[in-house]
């Protein structure tokens, strides 16, 4: 039985020898491009189908194939980094904006909404390129339902 790292490694490998992109995958599944990539990198857990059309877009031979869509298909230990600071310069930018920016997020979401934060699990996400003459823009919309803590 594969690891669920030992699937995502088998999956990156197919995936590069196959030159698909995330979105044509995600086609392929029926699923948005985030939330696809997020589950073939082992954040989510995919349905049997789901994860059946993966091996098929994949080219997985039978035996492998029924041995990662299992992996795909188990509860992901969610939010594992290799370190607790990032050091891959894409995930620690993103890091570094919550360092600075997150106290201020956290009062503005309080003074517009109260005492609670933003869902991580009724979320969305999207991610564009923003044509710029000064350098192309990358726009990142978080939208995540808003949680209100409750006394008891």
């Amino acid at each position: 039985m594969l690891t669920r790292e030992q699937a995502t490694a088998k999956i990156l490998a197919a995936k590069q020898k196959s030159k698909l992109t995330w979105e044509q995958i995600a086609k392929g599944v029926g699923r948005h491009k985030i939330w696809t990539t997020a589950a073939l990198l082992g954040q989510h857990p995919m349905s049997a189908e789901e994860s059946e059309s993966v091996v098929k877009i994949l080219g997985f031979a039978e035996g492998e194939a029924q041995e990662v869509s299992s992996a795909l298909q188990e509860f992901p230990m969610r939010g594992s980094l290799d370190s607790a600071v990032p050091v891959d310069p894409t995930i620690y930018r993103f890091y570094e904006l919550i360092q600075v920016y997150g106290p201020t997020i956290k009062a503005l979401i309080h003074e517009e909404f109260g005492d609670g934060i933003m869902s991580a699990i009724d979320f969305d996400m999207e991610l564009k390129r923003k044509e710029d003459p000064k350098g192309d823009r990358v726009v990142v919309t978080l939208n995540g339902k808003f949680l209100p803590y409750k006394k008891f």
